[in-house]
């Protein structure tokens, strides 16, 4: 199994709708992707090491595929669809990372 982790950096000029990301973007990603996948999780940034600093990340979605190739040919095809939505949430693009999942 394999993650896709989808992080948007935090600063003070951080613009973020999380309920048009929550209810429309991430909505509209998993209709696309249909069965293929096969989990979703968001991750809201509330905090950091010390009280006075940002999260790291405003939002981390992770999305769990059996493979990188039921990833790809369930995401790619909508890759440029889901990027386009990205300035009606956000002012910062997302940095993706694809990781092997590994569990003990």
């Amino acid at each position: 199994m394999i993650k896709v982790s989808v992080m948007y950096p935090n600063s003070q000029d951080v613009v973020f709708d999380m309920d048009y990301y929550k209810n429309i973007h991430l909505p509209m990603v998993s209709k696309a992707c249909g069965d293929a996948l096969l989990s979703l999780e968001l991750d809201l940034g509330i905090g950091s090491r010390l009280p006075s600093e940002l999260a790291p990340y405003v939002a981390i979605a992770h999305l769990g595929f059996e493979s990188m190739e039921s990833f790809q040919n369930s995401f790619g095809p909508h890759q440029n669809e889901f990027a386009a939505d990205v300035k009606n949430y956000s002012n910062v693009r997302g940095k993706l990372q694809i990781s092997e999942i590994i569990t003990f």
